[in-house]
């Protein structure tokens, strides 16, 4: 039985979010990063963070085995499991974007309801869907770890793609297709979205929101 906290009390803060967004020179997002095991997730947002350091934007990657290595270590792959993982990254995630963050998740996220959710945390424009789509075939060709193999073998259950689903997002805000395109063009893709909307400008440095 879980016990919940009690007699507690929202503290508030002297500074804002919109000040660290006038120290940082940038606005504060999260890019939710969805996909299958394999299609390029991390590499993606690795790739992107580089860049993004490249134009001063202060950033950081949240991946989805690092996080289980520490916070999520308690979880496994059950829908339950999945459901508290995605939940805990979205508060985490919704923590930094708050610091001034321009946070980058990389995770499966299989579940259309469970992103749903943590979209709901964020206010408009700061939370972006990112769908990397690239076809169970060849994600399963490249295989990295060597996870779908053990997936076929029955040896990992639950393994999202072979026995338990992935639900395509239906209006992400990008679409980046790692099967068709090198990852140089997908970050591209990525960092040409982020200048188009305002994030950071099309000199490669931050740029200052107006805050109103």
């Amino acid at each position: 039985m879980s016990i919940k906290a009690a007699n507690i009390v929202w503290h508030k803060y002297k500074v804002k979010k919109e000040d660290r967004y006038r120290i940082n020179g940038h606005k504060s997002c999260v890019l939710w990063i969805t996909g299958l095991s394999g299609s390029g997730k991390s590499t993606l947002a690795v790739e992107v963070e580089k860049e993004l350091y490249k134009c001063k934007v202060h950033s950081y990657v949240l991946d989805g085995d690092n996080i289980r290595h520490g916070l999520n270590k308690d979880l496994g792959f059950s829908a339950e499991d999945r459901q508290e993982n995605i939940r805990r990254i979205g508060e985490v995630s919704k923590l930094l974007v708050d610091a001034g963050l321009l946070v980058i998740s990389a995770f499966i996220s299989p579940f259309r309801e469970d992103r749903l959710k943590v979209r709901e945390l964020f206010k408009t424009g700061e939370f972006i869907e990112i769908y990397v789509k690239c076809g169970l075939e060849v994600c399963e060709k490249r295989d990295p770890k060597g996870l779908y193999e053990k997936a076929r073998q029955g040896i990992i259950k639950d393994f999202t793609g072979i026995s338990s689903p992935y639900e395509v997002p239906i209006t992400p805000e990008l679409v980046v297709d790692t099967e068709e395109l090198k990852i140089e063009e997908c970050v591209d893709q990525v960092i040409n979205y982020l200048m188009n909307n305002g994030y950071i400008n099309s000199k490669g440095q931050s740029t200052v929101i107006n805050i109103g």
